[in-house]
């Protein structure tokens, strides 16, 4: 596999910069324009809610104190950064960007607040999902095109 140019590599990592920054600035509004715990209703099954998470995901670790969720967000932010760098392949690059703006902008949060802004609420029947932010949803689509493009390498590796 050829090695990855580094205008590639600098484009993709342009785009982290733009989802801490989008990221944080939509957290900062919800501070200011939302109330703790009372929805404010923008569609039948979304809702913004402000919420703080002192844990990661879906409040897991949250009873461990600050400063190990920063130490271990801060150690996998660097092993995907390193992964990303030496990525030669675009499609997992831009997944890896995606997953590094999110948790580096959930970082940016924790370290200047000591908990992570949530506010968005997405709700059917009754049932809510843990309320969320626009980092966790780029972790999210992140995910989901490593693996996907996971799965189509191995596809494409069998053939």
């Amino acid at each position: 596999m050829s090695e990855p140019s580094t205008a590639g590599r600098l484009a993709h990592l342009g785009l982290i910069p733009v989802i801490v920054a989008l990221d944080l600035a939509t957290k900062a509004l919800a501070r200011s324009e939302l109330r703790f715990g009372e929805p404010v209703g923008v569609l039948p099954f979304l809702d913004l809610t402000l919420g703080f998470n002192r844990g990661v995901a879906f409040g897991l670790l949250n009873d461990t104190g600050g400063l190990l969720v920063l130490v271990v967000t801060a150690a996998i932010s660097l092993m995907f950064g390193l992964w990303f760098w030496r990525e030669p392949r675009a499609v997992t690059r831009l997944g890896l960007a995606l997953v590094l703006g999110g948790a580096l902008g959930n970082f940016f949060d924790r370290l200047s607040r000591g908990d992570v802004t949530d506010f968005l609420d997405l709700h059917v029947s009754g049932y809510h999902w843990p309320a969320f932010n626009l980092a966790d949803t780029a972790i999210t689509f992140g995910a989901v095109v490593l693996v996907v493009d996971m799965l189509r390498t191995r596809k494409e590796t069998r053939s």
